[in-house]
C-alpha cells in the first residue's frame, strides 16, 4: 500500500504512472467516500490519462460521480443538471441560461445525463451555446461490459457522435466555463432573467449574487426592477 495525499500527490504521480505504462495496476481508494470527490486523486487520474492509462471505476452509487472522476476534468465544485430538454428549441434555451450564469461567474463542472439517440444532439447544443473548445468528456456504460469514455473538446465529440450514435447509459461531463471578466450590468441582467425564469426573485437574486460575488443587495434591488419591468 502506498500513500497518496495533498501533500505528495504531485510528486507521486509521475512515478506511478511510470510503473502503470511497465505493466502494474493500482487500484485508489479512499478512507470513505469516492475518490477525487473532496479527496486527492485528481492529479494522478490526470496524469494518468495523458499517458494513455485506461482508468475505470468499481460500481458506485452514482453515475453522476463514477463519470466525473473518470472524465479527468476539475472533479469540485460541480453542477449536476439531469437530462437537457427534449425539443431542440426548449435544449436551446436551456443552454443559453446556463451560460448566461456562467457569463455572471458560476464556474463548475457541469454533468448531465442524456438518452443515447440524443447525444449528439445534445452536444451540438451544448457546444453552440457553451463553447465547442470547452474539454467535456461522454461516459456510457458505466461498470458494464462495453464501458467507454471519450474525452475531447465539445466540437470534437459533437462531431463524433453526430455519425456515431451512442448506445447506452450515457453521462455527458463537460468542463468549466473559463474565469469571466467582472460582470458588466448588461451580462448581470441576462444572469437575472435566466435565473427568475424558473426561480422566485429572492432565490434568483441570491443564486446571482453567489455567482457573480456582487453585493447581495445591490442584486436584489436590480431584481426587483427587473421584476416591475424597468
Amino acid at each position: 500500500m502506498l500513500a497518496l495525499h495533498d501533500h505528495n500527490e504531485e510528486s507521486e504521480a509521475p512515478r506511478l504512472v511510470s510503473r502503470m505504462l511497465a505493466g502494474e495496476r493500482f487500484a485508489l481508494v479512499s478512507d470513505a467516500g469516492t475518490p477525487l470527490v473532496s479527496d486527492p486523486g485528481y492529479r494522478l487520474v490526470r496524469a494518468a490519462i495523458a499517458a494513455g492509462v485506461v482508468v475505470s471505476a468499481v460500481p458506485g452509487p452514482s453515475a453522476v460521480v463514477m463519470a466525473l472522476t473518470l472524465s479527468g476534468l476539475p472533479p469540485h465544485p460541480f453542477l449536476f443538471h439531469g437530462f437537457l430538454p427534449t425539443k431542440a428549441a426548449a435544449r436551446a434555451a436551456e443552454v443559453s441560461r446556463i451560460a448566461a450564469v456562467e457569463a455572471a461567474g458560476l464556474s463548475a463542472s457541469l454533468v448531465f445525463y442524456e438518452a443515447p439517440h440524443r447525444t449528439g444532439e445534445a452536444l451540438a447544443a451544448l457546444a453552440e451555446g457553451l463553447g465547442a473548445d470547452r474539454p467535456a468528456c461522454v461516459a456510457r456504460e458505466l461498470t458494464k461490459r462495453f464501458e467507454e469514455v471519450r474525452r475531447g473538446s465539445l466540437g470534437e465529440l459533437a462531431a463524433h457522435y453526430a455519425v456515431h450514435e451512442a448506445r447506452g447509459e450515457v453521462v455527458l461531463c463537460v468542463g468549466p466555463a473559463p474565469a469571466p471578466a467582472a460582470a458588466s450590468a448588461e451580462t448581470l441582467d441576462e444572469a437575472l432573467r435566466a435565473a427568475m425564469a424558473t426561480l422566485s426573485v429572492r432565490d434568483a437574486a441570491a443564486t446571482v449574487a453567489e455567482a457573480t460575488g456582487l453585493p447581495r443587495k445591490r442584486v436584489y434591488a436590480r431584481a426587483l426592477e427587473l421584476a416591475a419591468g424597468r
